[in-house]
């Protein structure tokens, strides 16, 4: 029996509806290197999205790797309960001092969706310490996705992923969001932004006094389309939320770490940093599961006590894992070392230029790019969409994932000009083949 069926029978695949693999063939992968995959058949495909946004520094990273073997000769796990070791710390120094020391605790686990359950929990749980139980509602953006366990699925505002488990979820409220497609006619970006934040802020003067939080994602809500808005929202949000004592919680799990041009994405908002930032997929660099939550000391000291109750009673078994907590420091070295940030800058405007015929072409619309990202939509209602451009672009070596008619690319951050003139001749060709493929 081959792998692929063999990983049909054995294997219940996630966001996906097994059936559909009758006609969409898994694809079976060996190996990685740089921004391509390999398949056990010898063909290659270009990780346009560094699988579901994790890839940082391209896949059998050198000094990833390095690290990682490193560790294993030291120590693979110890409970983090009553124990500490050298990775989790280092790791929570170097991601405070990026915020200048106003997040100065760290809080761990193991994905995203977990990272967001911990700091809804350490809100709710904050007002509760400080006598004022009644805040314990939250807020979110209409068209959010920050999860998918049930705590971060009340503030998803995804129908296909909540409307199966309604009756687990406890209702929270969607506010407009700042999406830029969404402005009227004559209305700017940054016009609609400060529309939806004036929103906001009549809802908190309203009902602040039971909302225990607002989490949004900075600048890109990823799920969404690739809905991109501006950091405007981001700044009037941050006071409102000051103004009626209210946490500000960024959701950074899929913009953080370089994604928008800036490590944090909260960074562009210039104002004073949220009471909670949620980090994971390319902390580690791709390579092992791991998130957290930074907070304040604020936020700390609410918990600190010598009532057992009033401390943080939250855990994972592998939390602070030292191998996943070493890769991601092998990470931040890469970040420093290779100045990334301000390397990033300059390869995403070169990119950009790249463009040009994606931009012009007779059927893409709403072409926008927030640091290393990119997005567009295709003119097409077909609802076959997404899964065709899918099909289409495995067999022109390109891994692609549309989010309905929405293209995007999040690829690593060591594609280079060659591997990116061929990912934008490749999308250009799959447009045009699964267009015509749906209108035949």
């Amino acid at each position: 029996m081959s792998l692929l069926e063999r990983s049909l029978r054995a294997v219940w695949h996630p966001c996906t509806q097994m059936k559909a693999h009758e006609t969409l063939p898994l694809i079976p992968i060996s190996h990685g290197k740089g921004v391509w995959l390999y398949g056990h058949d010898g063909r290659r495909y270009l990780d346009a999205v560094s699988s579901w946004w994790v890839n940082l520094f391209g896949h059998a990273n050198p000094r990833i790797n390095a690290a990682l073997r490193d560790q294993l000769e030291q120590l693979e796990h110890v409970m983090l309960a009553g124990f500490t070791h050298a990775p989790v710390v280092e790791l929570s120094e170097r991601l405070s001092a990026l915020t200048g020391g106003a997040l100065g605790h760290c809080f761990y686990a193991s994905d995203g969706a977990s990272a967001v359950e911990i700091a809804l929990k350490m809100s709710q749980h904050y007002w509760r310490n400080k006598g004022q139980p009644e805040k314990n509602r939250y807020l979110h953006l209409a068209g959010s996705y920050h999860g998918e366990t049930v705590g971060a699925l009340a503030v998803t505002d995804v129908a296909i992923f909540r409307d199966a488990y309604a009756p687990l979820l406890r209702a929270a409220t969607a506010l407009p969001s700042p999406d830029a497609r969404l402005a009227v006619a004559g209305e700017t970006s940054l016009d609609y932004a400060r529309r939806c934040a004036a929103v906001l802020d009549e809802h908190l003067r309203q009902h602040h006094h039971e909302i225990a939080a607002l989490i949004v994602e900075p600048l890109v809500q990823c799920a969404n389309g690739m809905a991109m808005y501006e950091a405007e929202y981001l700044r009037l949000a941050r006071a409102s939320c000051q103004r009626y004592q209210v946490h500000f919680i960024a959701d950074e799990i899929a913009v953080g770490c370089g994604r928008t041009g800036t490590f944090f994405a909260a960074e562009q908002m210039n104002a004073a940093w949220p009471d909670f930032i949620c980090l994971s997929k390319g902390i580690s660099g791709g390579y092992l599961p791991l998130s957290l939550v930074m907070t304040t000391d604020t936020v700390y000291q609410a918990f600190y006590s010598d009532e057992t109750a009033r401390g943080f009673l939250h855990s994972h078994s592998y939390t602070g894992n030292p191998l996943a907590c070493r890769a991601a420091l092998a990470t931040l070295d890469i970040f420093r070392d290779d100045a990334v940030i301000e390397t990033n800058r300059q390869r995403a405007a070169w990119f950009t230029e790249q463009m040009a015929e994606l931009r012009s072409h007779p059927r893409i619309r709403n072409f926008r790019q927030c640091g290393m990202i990119w997005a567009f939509e295709v003119d097409t209602t077909d609802p076959r969409f997404a899964r065709a451009a899918f099909a289409c672009a495995l067999q022109h070596e390109l891994l692609l994932r549309p989010i309905g008619n929405t293209v995007y690319f999040m690829p690593p951050y060591v594609i280079d000009e060659d591997e990116m003139r061929c990912l934008v001749r490749g999308t250009l060709r799959v447009i045009d083949a699964t267009l015509a493929e749906l209108g035949a």
